[in-house]
């Protein structure tokens, strides 16, 4: 069976058998950020409060020294961050989901949720810092996925994937279900080796057309 990415995992927190190195359970005291709510839209859906996710994973402590550091503009101001907002934790607001890629191969490196607090700060109640490991919203759950390598896969394509689904019960996330991918290797090195095709053959002038009426 092909093995996890061979690189080293980082950050601290303890795990419930998930992908990656996580930080589970009861979100800590310190709030990360200061964000201004948004007037509370019609429904029983909460409010999305947009946030400055650079902002969020600089002032907190829980986010690694590596993804810390690589936190840079990959050109000119954009940062190599994806964000997601949605109902997860039943939360006064939507909670926010923080995706931290490498600029130099486009692969996530982190994933990072939090969730809003009375007072509209955000606390970290989950962290993943592993190479090519994904976090998504699925009504309602928290979905990671995270590439399965071999000893010997290039980057761009990996040996199959765990995706794990997690929700939110008694404050902090728990595995809900776990699905293992293997892919196929089955059409690998088969670029360039394909059957040529003949060229088309011109018909024999004497040769007429068939004659559906004659036996």
């Amino acid at each position: 069976m092909a093995g996890l990415v061979a690189f080293g995992l980082f950050g601290v927190g303890c795990s419930t058998g998930g992908t990656g190195t996580r930080d589970e359970g009861p979100a800590g005291s310190q709030p990360v950020a200061q964000i201004t709510q948004r007037p509370s839209p019609s429904g029983t859906t909460p409010p999305v409060r947009r946030v400055d996710a650079v902002r969020l994973l600089r002032n907190d402590p829980k986010v690694g020294e590596r993804v810390r550091e690589g936190l840079k503009p990959c050109a000119g101001k954009a940062y190599p961050i994806d964000t997601s907002y949605g109902s997860m934790t039943g939360g006064p607001a939507a909670d926010v989901v923080v995706n931290v890629m490498s600029c130099a191969d486009s692969v996530s490196v982190g994933t990072y949720v939090y969730r809003a607090d009375d007072d509209g700060s955000y606390e970290n109640v989950f962290t993943a810092e592993v190479p090519a490991v994904y976090g998504t919203i699925d009504r309602g759950d928290l979905v990671v996925t995270t590439q399965v390598y071999g000893s010997r896969d290039p980057l761009a394509s990996p040996s199959g994937s765990e995706v794990v689904t997690y929700r939110w019960a008694s404050d902090r996330f728990t595995e809900h279900d776990r699905v293992h991918n293997d892919f196929s290797r089955a059409v690998e090195g088969t670029d360039g080796e394909l059957p040529v095709q003949p060229e088309p053959v011109e018909p024999d002038p004497g040769d007429g057309p068939a004659n559906p009426g004659r036996n």
